[in-house]
């Protein structure tokens, strides 16, 4: 038997001037969303401030908190007010000196469906992650919520196939990804374009290789590196927001502005996801007995 499509939300917006507002603004976009028909709903990388990992500064540690925590069971009360999923992006501190960038996945009784810490951490210009955050050690995640099953990466792991491979073949009929990704500004003429193309054009390639849908909800706004911080310098990072929703062909089913707070909807259809993988039997014709070099740094 066919099961019915449902309707995901992703919230694409600026940040606010303390964690505060930007709670309070996050938790009436997701009831918003939710009043839209949205079943499952996904806020963007780290919303409770801004993307602090712009410089390296210990201080910042204090931004941190435990999973369970106030922000989670503010949400969680949402998410059973409004019988709702809710995938939430936070700076966890797991213990003292160990912190992680999580995702808690909430279902609509208020419950943790479960916890992903992002596995792959970058070190960039205005991305000095690794100083903030320890990989995550949970593996790749899909749990089920009350409309089908779900999975969660975060951000820098939207260029790896093999995180949307292995959270593909948990089940996940959707993978989404709370992200924080935009320009350098003296690089947007010359490059804008091609590296926003690149972003959007691997996770569709993600979408048809797993025959499943992909769903990434991005900020918007400029952004500069904390005033009061140490190494507080640089143009800061634009954020290109253009958050989307691909289909198991790749198709975009929906996309957002770059630069427009917006609850981006999109309806997820099992029946579609059975269809393509009867026509393109990927994981069918997939030689599981070759690949055990993946787990080498380097065939050498």
């Amino acid at each position: 038997m066919s099961r019915k499509p449902y309707t995901i939300a992703l919230v694409q917006t600026g940040c606010r001037e303390s964690a505060e507002e930007n709670l309070a603004a996050h938790l009436e976009l997701a009831e918003r969303a939710a009043s839209l028909g949205a079943d499952v709903i996904c806020l963007q990388e780290l919303f409770m401030g801004p993307y602090f990992c712009q410089q390296e500064d210990a201080r910042l540690f204090d931004l941190a908190e435990p999973i369970p925590g106030p922000t989670t069971e503010a949400f969680a009360k949402l998410a059973k007010k409004t019988g709702t999923a809710i995938i939430v992006s936070l700076f966890e501190k797991r213990g003292i000196g160990l912190y992680h960038n999580t995702a808690a996945v909430l279902g609509r009784e208020g419950a943790l469906l479960g916890l992903y810490r992002k596995m792959h951490i970058p070190d960039d210009p205005a991305f000095f992650e690794k100083f903030y955050f320890t990989p995550g050690d949970l593996g790749f995640l899909a749990v089920d919520t009350h409309v089908g099953k779900i999975g969660v990466c975060v951000c820098w792991d939207q260029w790896y196939p093999e995180a949307a491979r292995l959270t593909a073949l948990k089940g996940a009929e959707v993978i989404f990804y709370p992200t924080a990704i935009g320009w350098h500004p003296q690089e947007k003429d010359l490059l804008g374009d091609e590296q926003r193309s690149a972003w959007q054009l691997v996770q569709r390639g993600h979408a048809v290789a797993n025959g499943c849908y992909i769903a990434a909800a991005n900020r918007i706004g400029l952004e500069r590196p904390l005033a009061d911080a140490h190494n507080a310098n640089g143009a800061g990072i634009e954020f290109w927001g253009t958050s989307f929703v691909a289909g198991p062909m790749g198709d975009l089913v929906a996309q957002a502005p770059c630069d427009e707070e917006t609850i981006l909807l999109a309806q997820v259809d099992p029946q579609r996801m059975e269809d393509v993988r009867r026509g393109w039997p990927f994981l069918r014709d997939r030689r599981i007995d070759a690949y055990q070099n993946i787990v080498k740094r380097f065939d050498d």
